[in-house]
């Protein structure tokens, strides 16, 4: 599978400075707006179809444009009744399968709630859960990055430790890291700089240095309480301090996509790009897109399904370190063209 070379910036969905069009169009608009990534939002329902995700990777691949896919909301790998659980499994994997045809490199969902159970038996319910995702997925060899995503309120299956345990023991897995929701989730809890160090030295700590190479990740202002998440603002309306986030990444040097899920979408996720390379992206002329030139499957961004060894160390403080992993750094290996 593809593997990011840098950090990625792009809107959660179509630009809200597209007044008419659907995904297509989007792309274009984010390739205009100097940015290079983009979320297809399936927000209730996966309404693209195989030949529709086709004609999506035909614009977004020739224009460099990384997607990801965000699944239904409607997922719970924790449901007591089986048809809810099918459900649950069938909407993520239909998800990823659309995913992959358009070209996509990561699925993210939101895995579930506690609903009054012990913590325990809710994350073996929802790792089972995943490791039946992860086996349909591969038995028809499609090849992209299934993410269950860190959630924003303590009724909601979603820690980072619980998202980097699920990541250590099953294959294809790696978490969604929205900073937003940790925010949320810990009333606040992302305020200074050592906070978001601290997140990053924890995804070393479980992942090795692979999970700093390969992040998907959500951004966002949030209004929250006590409960958790309560909506997204955008980022200057916020608490969280997304400049001491991007100097985190910056110290890490992180590789991956960095979604924009505010309000203004395209605005933030514009004020990231800039802030994490020091200039405004440039603007780009774009008529029309251009034919693809790469056959079946994804994004043509390699085709090795990932793998962990349980290489381990010690890690110095330089970002040029080998990846450590607790309980044996667990690490993916397999390569991806240069971006």
């Amino acid at each position: 599978m593809w593997r990011p070379q840098r950090v990625y910036f792009g809107p959660a969905g179509i630009p809200t400075t597209v007044k008419k069009g659907g995904l297509k169009e989007g792309i274009m608009e984010v390739k205009r707006l100097g940015l290079d990534a983009m979320e297809i939002e399936f927000v209730r329902k996966v309404f693209l179809t195989e030949k529709g995700a086709r004609e999506v990777r035909k614009v977004a691949e020739p224009l460099g444009i990384v997607l990801t896919v965000h699944a239904p909301y409607y997922v719970n790998l924790a449901a007591a009744e089986p048809e809810k659980l099918e459900a649950s499994i069938q909407r993520v994997v239909q998800s990823a399968r659309i995913g992959f045809l358009a070209g996509a490199w990561s699925v993210c969902f939101h895995p579930g709630f506690y609903k009054g159970e012990a913590p325990e038996k809710v994350y073996t319910k929802i790792r089972d859960g995943i490791k039946r995702i992860v086996g349909v997925l591969r038995d028809e060899g499609v090849e992209i990055w299934v993410r269950p995503e860190t959630t924003g309120k303590p009724t909601q299956f979603g820690t980072l430790e619980e998202l980097l345990r699920i990541s250590q023991e099953v294959e294809m897995v790696m978490p969604t890291v929205d900073f937003a929701h940790l925010h949320a989730r810990g009333n606040g809890a992302l305020r200074e700089y050592k906070d978001f160090r601290r997140i990053l030295e924890m995804i070393e700590e479980y992942l090795g240095r692979e999970g700093l190479d390969n992040m998907h990740v959500h951004v966002s202002g949030i209004e929250y309480s006590e409960k958790g998440e309560i909506r997204h603002l955008n980022l200057d309306e916020a608490d969280l301090d997304y400049r001491a986030l991007v100097d985190a990444f910056k110290e890490f040097d992180v590789k991956g996509v960095v979604i924009s899920e505010s309000p203004n979408l395209e605005g933030d996720a514009i004020l990231l790009k800039t802030l994490y390379y020091g200039e405004p992206p440039p603007r780009v002329e774009v008529e029309q897109a251009a034919p693809a030139t790469r056959g079946k499957g994804g994004k043509g961004r390699g085709a090795s399904t990932p793998r962990r060894s349980r290489k381990s160390g010690n890690a110095s403080r330089q970002r040029s370190r080998q990846g450590r992993g607790k309980g044996g750094g667990r690490r993916r290996r397999g390569g991806g063209r240069q971006s």
